[in-house]
């Protein structure tokens, strides 16, 4: 798994930061993309990427604010152009389904694909054998939520020496034994899938927060994540404005992550006011709150570390 920023500022695009959208890359899982927010330009972003939008399974998005979703019919038109057939699943506020439809129908745009519109949007909103996807309403000025990903714990790992001797041929019975089915042998002997198993890794967990004040759902989400994505619009100076406009400081974003116990902070949504020689300043302020924290730029990637069971930029 890998999380790719693909635009990392806040309400309008910049000469450091484009808009909102972040790829959780799930090649190795499920051979998919899911992308979380859609702003303006992201099919531009994309381009300077190894994405292909006929890769992208699921759009998530956090809240209706432009910053947030004017990409996306311009990325859902471009998915039909290169060949996309498969059904896009995209799950977003009330509101999100009539955006996207007004949007196709006005400019003409056929898709090759169907949408499947997902607008219930609290707990959990989908579920798998792999994954696990809730969802909680935050405090920003219009409704905005907050994702929490879960990958489940991964197959048993098969301790081959142990099956054989046991007398269990190589072939398909190891395969039932690892996938936790019991087996008998030509002898009549049953060997138990636990007696040559092991518990396999523990999967990710990786919390996407959409804008939003200081709010105790924000943590609840982030609980013992892996890594929490939250917004960091404001600095401690200007707490005051963060507040009056439904966002948070990056101190904020430090509590939320120290509340969750969350292992890595990445902090995102990014102020223009903020230029590059300010980030130094920011850490140091943030990391006297939660010390593992990162602050996000456009095409920043972070990769899990299965054996490490970690999360860390690449």
């Amino acid at each position: 798994m890998q999380l790719l920023f693909l635009g990392t500022g806040a309400g309008m695009p910049s000469k450091q930061r484009n808009t909102s959208a972040i790829a959780l890359k799930l090649l190795e899982e499920r051979g998919t993309v899911w992308l979380f927010d859609c702003g303006e330009a992201t099919q531009h972003q994309i381009l300077r990427t190894t994405i292909k939008p006929r890769k992208i399974e699921k759009v998530f998005i956090t809240h209706l604010h432009g910053d947030h979703i004017f990409g996306l019919p311009g990325l859902l038109g471009s998915r039909s152009f290169q060949g996309g057939d498969e059904p896009l699943d995209l799950y977003g506020p009330a509101g999100i389904r009539e955006f996207v439809e007004t949007v196709l129908r006005v400019s003409r745009t056929h898709l090759t694909y169907p949408i499947r519109f997902h607008e219930q949007m609290e707990g959990v909103i989908f579920e798998d054998e792999e994954m696990m996807v809730e969802t909680a309403l935050l405090d920003h000025v219009i409704p905005s939520y907050g994702y929490r990903i879960t990958q489940k714990p991964l197959p048993p790992k098969l301790q081959i020496a142990k099956a054989t001797a046991l007398g269990v041929p190589k072939g398909p019975l190891l395969a039932q034994l690892k996938s936790g089915k019991d087996v008998v042998l030509e002898d009549g002997t049953t060997v138990k899938s636990e007696e040559v198993t092991e518990p396999g890794d523990r999967g990710f967990v990786v919390s996407i927060l959409g804008d939003t004040r200081f709010c105790r759902a924000a943590a609840e989400l982030g609980k013992g994540a892996d890594v929490l994505v939250h917004e960091a619009t404001f600095d401690a100076e200007t707490k005051k404005l963060a507040g009056e406009y439904g966002h948070s400081t990056i101190l904020e974003a430090a509590e939320t992550a120290r509340l969750a116990d969350a292992k890595l902070l990445i902090a995102n949504h990014i102020s223009a006011r903020f230029l590059p020689e300010d980030e130094k300043k920011l850490l140091s302020q943030v990391r006297e709150v939660h010390y593992d924290t990162a602050i996000a730029h456009d095409f920043s990637e972070f990769s899990w570390n299965k054996q490490t069971q970690e999360m860390r930029k690449i």
